[in-house]
């Protein structure tokens, strides 16, 4: 099968284009490397074993010709390329939007001129500002103020599922929506706003673990591998076109519980800053207090749960970056 990835040098892309050239898949990429980077799949390009079967393309989703050839070429598109972490939309909003709308509907678009399957990756952040838990794939949206452009990448992402849904219904095309969940695991940056491994890098270096707000908000994570395994399922079930999919892990923790952890796995002595939201983003920030998914839906479909727990994904995640910063 050939397989093609917007988004494909980032964090998550990368990890899928491996599994895909792992199964026997032809895997073609297109990235800009505004938040991703070739170093992410430099090694891939490099193996003999997947010589003429792996593609790069450092190029915008915006670049209609270059979408055009690939999308043509391949059997199945997952779409992960977006504006990703908070930082980077608060710093960067209007690019944000941009990418996330006009890229979601030129890859829509070309898909359905070519008759493609297409995983769209959404995010849990389309959710909002919701207190219950489990969050389920039906529940309604709670958005803050359009002055709290925090809320444009949910927003823009909500939108993108619209549309999807909107040409599987008119256009028969072939769609399926994930809701990621707080996805972690190596080549993951915390440049971006990342909690694991900016928490990591913190406690490694001996410097102060800064959270945000009081640190009682809560999260659940997801290893990369975990949810690489559950784009791929999907994929391949008939049954999950047209539908919408969390993906996520279900053990809530505080972010401040989550620092402490860090700090006894990683046998740090720093200690733990609290930093408040105005100062760390600016007023254009308001946070999620709460985000646990519900996956039952997906579970009773392909059978997924995670594997890792979050101990364990705390372990792969320090292991990694003690051999980076060695």
């Amino acid at each position: 099968m050939k397989v093609l990835i917007t988004g494909g040098a980032g964090f998550i892309g990368s990890h899928l284009a491996e599994a895909c050239l792992q199964r026997g898949d032809d895997v073609y990429i297109i990235d800009d490397l505004s938040t991703g980077s070739r170093d992410n799949v430099r090694p891939f390009e490099k193996d003999e074993r997947y010589r003429g079967r792996f593609f790069v393309h450092i190029d915008s989703i915006l670049n209609h010709n270059a979408l055009l050839e690939l999308t043509g070429i391949c059997d199945v598109v997952f779409h992960l390329a977006a504006a990703v972490g908070v930082r980077y939309i608060l710093e960067n909003p209007l690019e944000s939007i941009k990418v996330n709308i006009q890229g979601t509907e030129k890859v829509l678009e070309l898909c359905a001129k070519f008759k493609k399957k297409v995983l769209i990756a959404s995010t849990s952040e389309v959710y909002g500002k919701h207190m219950h838990a489990p969050l389920v794939e039906t529940d309604n949206i709670i958005y803050g103020p359009s002055s709290k452009f925090r809320w444009s990448y949910a927003a823009s992402k909500l939108m993108d599922e619209f549309t999807a849904l909107a040409y599987h219904r008119i256009k028969g095309l072939a769609v399926i929506i994930t809701r990621l969940f707080n996805t972690v695991g190596p080549r993951q940056t915390g440049a971006y706003g990342m909690v694991i491994p900016r928490f990591v890098e913190q406690a490694l270096a001996g410097r102060p673990l800064t959270v945000y707000g009081d640190g009682r908000q809560t999260r659940t994570f997801t290893y990369v591998k975990d949810v690489v395994d559950a784009l791929m399922g999907l994929v391949d079930c008939p049954q999950a076109v047209g539908e919408v999919f969390n993906v996520g892990g279900t053990e809530e923790t505080t972010i401040v519980d989550l620092a402490r952890r860090i700090i006894e796995l990683t046998g740090s002595s720093s200690p733990i800053e609290l930093i408040p939201y105005e100062k760390a983003f600016g007023k254009d920030f308001e946070d999620m207090q709460r985000r646990v998914p519900s996956i039952e839906k997906i579970k009773a479909l392909i059978g997924f749960e995670p594997a890792s727990d979050l101990d364990e994904i705390l372990q792969k995640v320090i292991a990694t970056m003690r051999r980076g910063a060695s």
